[in-house]
């Protein structure tokens, strides 16, 4: 039987969209309504920022 490896492997993107979703979460446990809507989800994800940041010249 192999040693178990003590190397830690990050996933980036995989730590990113947990705790993405870790951020809709709490967002929806604090929302008066049976669902977020999409303008708040946008909110949440920062997508707006994004998409803005992503659209201005260098």
């Amino acid at each position: 039987m192999a040693p178990p490896s003590t190397t830690l492997v990050q996933d980036h993107v995989a730590l990113a969209e947990i705790e993405l979703c870790g951020e809709l979460i709490i967002a929806a446990s604090a929302a008066d309504g049976e669902r977020l809507s999409p303008a708040r989800i946008d909110e949440v994800l920062k997508v707006a920022a994004e998409r803005s940041a992503l659209a201005q010249p260098d």
